[in-house]
C-alpha cells in the first residue's frame, strides 16, 4: 500500500474510533452484563429457573386470568417466554371488534408469572438485567433514538474494524507476540491494543455486523424499499415475515380449542423443540387462530425454525414449519444473525467465554483511546490542543471506567433497598453516574481514574455475592447445591471479575512503586532529584523536602 492510502486508512481507522470510543464502551460494557439478562433478573427476584418453565403453566388458565381484567375479543394476543426465567412476556393488540368500548381499543403489555400467574406491568417488572441489556443498546433515549444511535455506532465500529486489520496487516502476526510492559508509554498501549484486538477480533466483527442489522437494517434496506417495493414498507416487512398474518374477524363464539392442549400437541409434535412463543389471532372469534413457535434443540441442529398454525375452533392444524426439516436462505440468515448476537447456544460455557471477550472489547478501546493521547503528547504540537486531548481523554476514561464500581454497586443496591423498576434505577444510576463522571474529569488524573475505579469497584464486586447471602440468604455454596445454577453464576462472575480487578490493581501499584524506587535511586546517584518528578517523590515518601 503507497503511503498516502496508508495515511487514509489510518486517520479512517483513528477518527472513527475516537468518535465512537465512549459510546461504543457503553455498549460492550452493558453488553458484557446482558449475556446474563434472564439469570441477573433471577438472581435479583431470588427465584432460579434453570430449565424451562413454560409448559408447566396452564395457558388456559393464564388466559383466564387475563380475561378478568382485559376483555380479549377480538385481540391478538402474544405470549412469549424465555428459557430461563419465571415469568412470560404478555402482549395485546387493539380489538379489531368495531363496538369495542375505549378500554378494548388500547394496546397492552405486562409480565405474567409463571408460578401465581400474577400480573405486573412493565415499570413494575423493570430489573436490573432489563436496565443493563437496554443500556447496550440506549434504549432509554426515547423515541427509537438510542437504537439508531447505536446501530450507527455499529456501522462505524465495522469501519474501524476493516481499517484497523489494513494497517497492521503486514506485521499482525508477528505483533501479536510481541508485548514490551516495560518500554515507553506508547509502545505498552499499542502492544497491548494490537494483541488482545487479534483476539478479539472474530467477536467484534460478529457484533459489529450483527449490531448494525439489528438496530438500522430498515435504514440499511430503504434503497431496496424504494427500488423493489416502491417504497411499501409493510410488504418488504412481510416477505421477510417481520409481520404475522392478519384474519377479519366473523363472529364471536364461546368455543374455542383448548390453547394449552394446542401446545402440549406441539411438544408430543417435536419432543426436542424449544418452545417461545404463542401468538393468537382474533381471540374469541370464529376466525381465531393459534400459531405456536419455536426453536430445535441447538445441539442437534443450529438453525431449525418450528411454527405450527392451528385453526382456533376446531384444533385442526392449518400449516407447519418443521424445525427439523430443510430452512429455508431467510430463516438461516435471520437465525443465524440472532444466535450469534445472543450466544445463547453455548449455554453458560459460550456466554462466559463472550462476556471476557466483551471486557477485553473494552480494553481495546481504552488502549486506542490513550495510544491516540501518547502519540499527539508532542512538543511540536500547540500547547492549547495538547491540553484539549488531555481533557478529551481524562473525560473519555472518567465516563467508561466510572461504569465499573457504579454497576457493582447497583447489584447490592437491588439487594439492600430490596426495590427496582425505572422510577429506582434510571435517576439513582444515571445521576450517580453523571456525578462520578465529573469527580474524576475534574481530577485530571488518568492513572488515579483507572486505580480508584479499578479498586472500589473490586472491593463491591466482592460485597455482591456477600448482599445476595446477607439480605436473600442465598449463599453461594448453598445455590450450587441446590442447583440454582442461574443464581450462582451471577455471584460467581461477579467473584471472578473483581479477583482480576484486584489483581490488576496491585499489579499496577507494585509496577508505579517499581517506577518511583528506580527514578529515585537514579536521583540520588546524581546527587539531584528531577524537578519535574520531586512532588510526586515527595508525596510517595521517597525523598524529603
Amino acid at each position: 500500500m503507497d503511503k498516502r492510502s496508508y495515511n487514509i486508512v489510518f486517520h479512517t481507522h483513528t477518527v472513527s474510533g475516537i468518535v465512537i470510543s465512549v459510546l461504543l464502551y457503553i455498549i460492550f460494557f452493558a453488553g458484557s452484563f446482558s449475556f446474563f439478562r434472564d439469570e441477573i433478573n433471577n438472581w435479583e427476584s431470588n427465584t432460579s429457573a434453570y430449565n424451562s418453565v413454560a409448559p408447566e403453566m396452564n395457558f388456559d388458565s393464564a388466559l383466564d386470568s387475563i380475561q378478568q381484567k382485559y376483555d380479549l375479543y377480538g385481540r391478538n394476543i402474544t405470549i412469549e417466554w424465555p428459557q430461563s426465567i419465571q415469568r412470560v412476556n404478555v402482549r395485546l393488540s387493539p380489538s379489531k371488534d368495531s363496538t369495542a368500548d375505549e378500554p378494548r381499543k388500547k394496546a397492552a403489555f405486562f409480565y405474567l408469572s409463571t408460578l401465581d400467574l400474577q400480573q405486573s406491568s412493565y415499570n413494575e417488572g423493570y430489573s436490573l438485567g432489563e436496565f443493563l441489556y437496554r443500556l447496550h443498546f440506549f434504549s432509554q433515549i426515547p423515541n427509537r433514538i438510542g437504537y439508531y444511535l447505536s446501530g450507527f455506532v455499529s456501522f462505524f465500529f465495522l469501519f474501524a474494524l476493516l481499517t484497523g486489520v489494513i494497517i497492521h496487516w503486514d506485521k499482525i502476526i508477528s505483533n501479536f507476540y510481541v508485548f514490551r510492559p516495560w518500554s515507553k508509554l506508547k509502545t505498552l498501549w499499542t502492544d497491548a491494543h494490537t494483541a488482545l484486538g487479534l483476539i478479539g477480533l472474530p467477536f467484534q466483527l460478529v457484533y459489529a455486523v450483527t449490531g448494525t442489522f439489528f438496530m438500522i437494517q430498515i435504514v440499511l434496506a430503504a434503497p431496496a424499499i424504494v427500488v423493489l417495493y416502491d417504497g411499501d414498507r409493510n410488504q418488504f416487512n412481510k416477505d421477510l415475515e417481520y409481520v404475522v398474518a392478519t384474519f377479519p374477524l366473523e363472529e364471536k363464539t364461546e368455543t374455542t380449542a383448548s390453547v394449552h392442549t394446542l401446545l402440549t400437541r406441539t411438544k408430543d409434535r417435536w419432543p426436542d423443540i424449544n418452545l417461545t412463543k404463542v401468538h393468537i389471532s382474533n381471540y374469541g372469534d370464529r376466525s381465531m387462530k393459534v400459531r405456536i413457535s419455536g426453536q430445535s434443540d441447538y445441539r442437534q441442529k443450529m438453525v431449525g425454525i418450528g411454527e405450527v398454525l392451528y385453526d382456533g375452533i376446531s384444533g385442526k392444524v392449518l400449516s407447519e414449519k418443521n424445525p427439523y426439516g430443510s430452512s429455508s436462505y431467510l430463516d438461516t440468515i435471520k437465525s443465524i444473525l440472532y444466535r450469534l448476537h445472543y450466544g445463547d447456544y453455548g449455554q453458560y460455557a459460550l456466554k462466559t467465554i463472550s462476556m471476557i471477550l466483551g471486557f477485553i472489547s473494552c480494553f481495546v478501546i481504552i488502549s486506542g483511546v490513550m495510544i491516540w493521547l501518547v502519540a499527539r503528547d508532542k512538543d511540536s504540537l500547540a500547547k492549547k490542543k495538547r491540553k484539549f486531548n488531555e481533557t478529551l481523554v481524562q473525560c473519555y476514561l472518567a465516563i467508561c471506567l466510572s461504569m465499573y464500581p457504579l454497576t457493582a454497586f447497583a447489584f447490592i443496591l437491588v439487594k439492600v433497598a430490596g426495590a427496582s423498576g425505572k422510577g429506582f434505577l434510571y435517576p439513582w444510576y444515571f445521576l450517580s453516574w453523571i456525578g462520578l463522571s465529573l469527580f474524576f474529569a475534574f481530577k485530571k488524573d488518568n492513572a488515579f481514574t483507572n486505580k480508584v475505579t479499578l479498586l472500589i469497584g473490586s472491593i463491591l464486586g466482592l460485597l455482591v455475592p456477600v448482599s445476595n447471602g446477607l439480605y436473600s440468604g442465598n449463599w453461594f455454596w448453598k445455590t450450587i447445591a441446590q442447583r440454582h445454577i442461574d443464581i450462582f453464576m451471577v455471584d460467581a462472575l461477579w467473584m471472578g471479575i473483581s479477583l482480576v480487578g484486584l489483581f490488576i490493581y496491585f499489579q499496577l501499584v507494585k509496577q508505579n512503586a517499581k517506577s518511583i524506587s528506580k527514578t529515585t535511586i537514579s536521583s540520588h546517584v546524581n546527587n539531584e532529584v528531577n524537578p519535574d518528578h520531586a512532588l510526586e517523590l515527595r508525596n510517595e515518601g521517597l525523598i524529603q523536602t
